[in-house]
């Protein structure tokens, strides 16, 4: 298949993709951003008050890169996972896999299919976040890159889990008990200086820290880890990710049984 029609077999998946989300955006958009705007209600205004401020910023200000980063790993990863396991479910996935589709361009398509739910929540959640307390962005090009591989990321880690997926029980257990776990350990509504030592170091084994610190950083400018580790952890995850993806579906892992 030549490159123009692996070009034409992608757009027409990220179309598939897309159409996905904003068909059913009320159950798609809308919750998550009624979800954060709840955490700007509770935690910004109600706790916030009592905390005051954090590296010099509001408190609002504080959590909100975090919040739009919880927003956007959960969708791009949900979309994704459930997007996978249903055509896997449903057996049309072999309709993809029979077609003169590489599986490179299978990854890339629902990859795009999870950055678009992902981006289009995240830019929906900055909306709501921008209501309620004002953001800098202090380094706009750091904001939009972290924003968009991200999403990215994660919507590899819900391929890969909706390719280990056998039931829908194996669908929830990854996001229920290793994601949001690992978002809440994060960063999201605290800053690493204020835990002791030890924890301080377990905590930078959570890859996710990253991620919210250096969207952070190009929000307010302020982040807890060195923001070229931050960059060196996420080209290291897509790579990783990505090149798991292909491989899985090379072997049919889980796929042909």
């Amino acid at each position: 298949m030549s490159t123009r029609q692996q070009a034409i077999a992608l757009a027409t998946l990220c179309r598939k993709e897309y159409y996905r989300v904003v068909r059913i955006w009320g159950q798609t958009i809308l919750p998550p951003v009624i979800n954060m705007a709840l955490y700007f209600v509770i935690f910004g205004n109600l706790i916030g008050r009592r905390i005051g401020q954090m590296d010099g910023f509001d408190y609002k200000q504080y959590i909100a890169p975090g919040l739009i980063m919880m927003a956007v790993i959960t969708n791009a990863y949900g979309n994704v996972v459930s997007s996978f396991f249903s055509a896997k479910i449903n057996r049309h996935l072999e309709e993809l896999l029979v077609a003169p589709m590489s599986n490179v361009t299978i990854v890339l398509g629902h990859m795009a299919g999870g950055m678009i739910r992902g981006v289009l929540v995240g830019l929906a959640v900055t909306a709501v976040a921008l209501f309620f307390t004002p953001l800098p962005f202090t380094h706009p090009l750091i904001t939009i890159s972290v924003f968009l591989m991200c999403a990215a990321i994660f919507s590899l880690g819900g391929m890969i889990n909706g390719i280990m997926a056998k039931n829908f029980d194996d669908v929830s257990i990854i996001p229920s008990f290793v994601l949001q776990p690992l978002i809440y350990l994060g960063g999201v509504f605290y800053s690493i200086a204020l835990l002791p030592d030890v924890a301080q170091q377990v905590s930078r084994l959570n890859p996710i820290l990253y991620l919210v610190n250096a969207f952070r950083f190009g929000m307010l400018g302020v982040a807890d880890v060195p923001i070229g580790i931050a960059y060196l952890m996420m080209t290291v995850c897509l790579a990783l990710l990505f090149s798991t993806c292909v491989l899985m579906l090379n072997r049919g892992y889980r796929i042909r049984e």
